[in-house]
């Protein structure tokens, strides 16, 4: 930037205008207020329009008004957030060890401890029989080879068509709205095997039975499996609801977040979250491990499938994290509880298999992507059960993030491009 490097020879580091602002988390009229209240000192450019600003005395005023958005030095995008810490090998949601609110709370539980930073013992969420039933409608029109995601991203429309007050951003209204879509895209779901619905004998009742065992996580298990739960299953799926909610600024939430920004409703940042959890490197991860786990046990050895991937040039699928140097704290939680369901155990051996094979060249650990299949595999659900896991459970994050940027100032999250094309001007181009 020219007036950048023009100041820099003059007095050292000295910052425009706009980086001013990106420093301090504020508009470029917000910086000017500063200097009119004596806070700040600025320079005029020479011969341009415009000031400079110098850099420590506005890293002073950041730490004086703890209002900083300036990006870590690994050059990543950071956002103010008070609701994930990633600290280590382990994960925080609101400063509390996030494993062990799963390990003694509910779903719906950590999910208003998220939102609102109290502890409501016994909550359910409830579905309007409106939304449901739109929900359902609009679901049940797509066809038949189309996947979870896409279903929900479906219902979240229908949904959002039935509530006149998606447009009110205040607090208790985001809330009441979260409360019931939840629950909303689990009935939307159709049953696997006929338990869903009242087409299978006794699929009513399997539903029922499934409801009373475990809350949100006992609606969603006939949606994913047609064997009957049991207790320790649903603690399983509880606690891996429980875990993913939320995780620091995922591709997805970010999304969220840049819609929350743009102050679209709960329902359309919803939306915006699915539409990038899709990907094979986000929400889709698990069904890769999955299909992986299905065929390390039908060939009876981890070794010749995880030659095959390194051969294909393939990564292993539920081994490493970016965020972690040891095990995901996630994937260690669930291996815990999935050691005391019995129907867990060659799955559970077969993913340990893999890892150990895995560690003789690498220090890769398991991620919760492996932990999700230990459980779809061994729990006759479909390779894609995990992607729906993961989008249920993240729809609390979203809501979260949402909350939490709007109380921002909107259209905060609005990067400039560094354009590479050609400097104008060019000619029109001709046919």
């Amino acid at each position: 930037m020219k007036d950048r490097a023009e100041a820099d020879g003059r007095d050292g580091l000295r910052l425009t205008t706009r980086e001013t602002a990106e420093r301090l988390g504020v508009k470029p009229e917000t910086v000017y207020a500063y200097v009119s209240r004596g806070q700040l000192s600025s320079s005029r450019i020479p011969g341009g329009r415009g000031s400079t600003f110098d850099a420590a005395e506005v890293e002073a005023l950041a730490r004086r008004t703890g209002r900083r958005e300036a990006s870590p030095a690994s050059g990543d995008p950071a956002v103010r957030t008070g609701i994930t810490l990633i600290d280590g090998d382990r994960y925080y949601f609101r400063g509390v060890d996030a494993t062990e609110l799963a390990a003694r709370h509910t779903y719906e539980e950590v999910a208003e401890w998220l939102w609102t930073g109290a502890l409501v013992p016994g909550i359910r969420f409830a579905a309007p029989a409106q939304a449901v039933a739109a929900a359902r409608r609009a679901v049940g029109a797509l066809p038949a080879h189309c996947g979870s995601t896409d279903r929900l991203r479906v219902a979240v429309v229908a949904a959002a068509a039935t509530d006149p007050l998606r447009f009110d951003l205040s607090r208790d209204a985001v809330l009441a709205g979260a409360r019931s879509l939840i629950p909303t895209l689990v009935e939307a779901l159709p049953g696997a095997g006929g338990l869903g619905g009242t087409e299978a004998a006794g699929g009513a009742g399997a539903v029922s039975e499934a409801g009373a065992l475990g809350g949100l996580a006992g609606q969603l298990w006939p949606k994913l499996t047609a064997r009957r739960p049991d207790e320790p299953s649903l603690t399983v799926l509880d606690t891996a609801l429980a875990l993913l909610i939320d995780h620091d600024l995922a591709a997805s939430t970010l999304a969220a977040r840049v819609a929350a920004s743009a102050r679209a409703h709960p329902y359309a940042v919803v939306s915006a979250g699915l539409g990038v959890l899709e990907g094979p490197l986000h929400g889709a991860a698990s069904g890769l491990a999955h299909r992986m786990l299905a065929e390390v046990l039908q060939r009876g050895g981890a070794a010749p499938v995880v030659a095959d991937h390194l051969r294909a040039g393939r990564p292993v699928p539920g081994l490493g994290h970016r965020l972690y140097t040891g095990e995901d704290p996630r994937a260690r939680a669930l291996f815990d509880l999935l050691a005391h369901v019995p129907q867990a155990g060659p799955a559970l051996s077969a993913a340990r298999e893999v890892v150990a094979t895995v560690a003789r060249d690498t220090t890769l650990h398991a991620n919760v992507d492996l932990a999700l299949a230990v459980l779809s595999v061994s729990s006759g659900m479909p390779a894609e059960a995990g992607e729906t896991v993961f989008a249920i459970a993240r729809t609390a994050g979203w809501i979260a993030h949402a909350l939490e940027e709007y109380g921002e100032s909107p259209l905060r999250m609005r990067p400039s491009g560094h354009y590479t094309g050609p400097r104008p001007p060019q000619p029109l181009p001709t046919p």
